[in-house]
C-alpha cells in the first residue's frame, strides 16, 4: 500500500480556485481502481494551505491513476495556483 501526502500553498487570491480543483480531483479520484482512500483536508491555522491524503493499493495503481485526464487537469491547476509538494510512504 501507498500513502502519499500533498500539501498545497496558494498564490494570493488563488486559493478558491486551487481548492475547486482538489475537491474536483478527489471525488474523481475515488472512482479509480485501486484506490484506498481520497480527501482533501483545510488547514485550522493558515488560510492559504490545504492537503490531500490519499492511499493506494500498489505503484501500479497509482500509476494508472496519475496517467488519467483529470488528474493531469486537476493537478495543472492547483500547480497554476501555488505550490503543491507530496511526500509518498510505502507500507
Amino acid at each position: 500500500m501507498l500513502r502519499l501526502n500533498c500539501f498545497f500553498k496558494a498564490n494570493e487570491g488563488q486559493y478558491s480556485r486551487a481548492l475547486e480543483a482538489a475537491i474536483t480531483l478527489v471525488a474523481l479520484s475515488r472512482k479509480h481502481e485501486g484506490n484506498i482512500a481520497y480527501d482533501a483536508f483545510e488547514s485550522a491555522t493558515r488560510p492559504d494551505v490545504f492537503s490531500i491524503i490519499e492511499s493506494w493499493e500498489s505503484q501500479e495503481a497509482l500509476d494508472k491513476h496519475s496517467a488519467t485526464p483529470e488528474f493531469s487537469q486537476y493537478v495543472g491547476i492547483m500547480q497554476e495556483c501555488g505550490e503543491l509538494k507530496v511526500e509518498i510512504f510505502e507500507k
